[in-house]
C-alpha cells in the first residue's frame, strides 16, 4: 500500500485520505459503543415490567355521615281552556306569582329551572247515540263513539332549590297556596357530594391499609409496594329519615300552617380494593 502511496498518491492527498479513514474508524467505534452501552441497558431492564407473582389484595369500606343542607323539589301547574292561547295565558299567571314568590322567599335565579313545558289539544270520548227499535226483532245500528276536541291543555313544570333547608315547609306551602299541582320529589342533599365521596374514600383506604399491616404479620410477609387500586365509590347515598317525600294534594285548599320536613341524616358509603407486592 506504501507503493501504491508512493506512486499514484503525492504527500498531501497521502494525508487527506488517512484523515479520511481516520475519522471512519472513529465513527464506527463510537456508533459501537453506543449499541454496547444500549444492548447493557436493555438487558438489565428485563422483567422489570413484569407483574409480580407473589401479591395480596385488602379491600376497605369508609363511611360519612353528613346532614343535609339543601333541598329540592318540583311542582307543575296545569290549565285548559277552549283556545291554546287562554291556557297558556292562565298558566303563565300563575306561573309567574309562584316564581315572584319564590324570590321574595330569597331564592335565587339559579334555583329556579323549567325542567318540562307541553301544550297540546284535549279530547274526550264520546259515545254515539244508538236509536230506539220499534219493534223487538229489527236489529239496533249504533254508530261508532269518537274522540271529540273540547279544548287545550297547557302544562309547565319547575324544580326549586332551597338552600336553607329550615325554610323547605314554608316554600312548599307558598308554592300550593298560589295553585301549584303535583308538588312532588322532595329531596334533601348534601351540596358538595365531591368533598363526601373524597372523605369517605380516604376512609377506605386508610381501613384497607390498616387491615394489609394486619393481614401481613399474621401471614408472615413484608409489604413491598402499592400496585394496584380499585374504587367502587358508585352507590348512590343512603338517606336516614326524611330524605325523599311527595307533597301530595297541596292545592288550593292547601292549609297555612307549613309542613315539618325533617332534613335527616345520609350516609355515604365509599369501597376500594388495594393490591400489595409482597414478599
Amino acid at each position: 500500500m506504501n507503493q501504491l502511496f508512493d506512486t499514484n498518491l503525492d504527500n498531501p492527498q497521502k494525508k487527506r485520505f488517512i484523515n479520511v479513514v481516520m475519522i471512519a474508524i472513529v465513527l464506527l467505534a463510537l456508533f459501537l459503543g453506543v449499541k454496547a452501552i444500549s444492548a447493557i441497558k436493555e438487558y438489565s431492564y428485563i422483567g422489570g415490567g413484569i407483574y409480580p407473582s407473589t401479591t395480596i389484595t385488602v379491600s376497605g369500606t369508609g363511611e360519612v355521615f353528613s346532614i343535609p343542607d339543601t333541598g329540592s323539589f318540583s311542582f307543575s301547574v296545569v290549565e285548559e281552556s277552549k283556545t291554546v292561547k287562554d291556557a297558556q295565558d292562565k298558566a303563565s299567571k300563575k306561573i309567574n306569582a309562584i316564581i315572584d314568590a319564590l324570590k321574595a322567599m330569597n331564592i335565587e335565579d339559579k334555583d329556579i329551572k323549567t325542567v318540562g313545558y307541553n301544550s297540546g289539544p284535549k279530547y274526550e270520548w264520546r259515545q254515539g247515540v244508538c236509536p230506539l227499535a220499534t219493534d223487538s226483532v229489527t236489529p239496533v245500528y249504533c254508530p261508532p263513539g269518537k274522540n271529540v276536541l273540547t279544548g287545550y291543555e297547557v302544562s309547565q313544570t319547575i324544580s326549586v332549590k332551597v338552600r336553607k333547608t329550615e325554610d323547605a315547609g314554608n316554600v312548599l306551602t307558598k308554592v300550593g297556596e298560589l295553585g301549584a299541582t303535583n308538588i312532588s320529589n322532595l329531596d334533601f342533599v348534601v351540596d358538595d357530594m365531591d368533598a363526601v365521596k373524597a372523605e369517605a374514600r380516604d376512609k377506605a383506604i386508610a381501613n384497607a391499609k390498616e387491615k394489609a399491616k394486619t393481614l401481613s404479620k399474621s401471614l408472615g410477609i413484608k409489604l413491598v409496594k402499592i400496585i394496584g387500586f380499585s374504587d367502587s365509590n358508585d352507590y348512590p347515598p343512603v338517606y336516614y329519615g326524611v330524605s325523599a317525600m311527595e307533597a301530595k294534594g297541596m292545592g288550593a285548599d292547601v292549609a297555612s300552617v307549613a309542613p315539618q320536613v325533617p332534613v335527616g341524616e345520609n350516609k355515604t358509603v365509599s369501597n376500594v380494593s388495594i393490591t400489595y407486592e409482597v414478599k
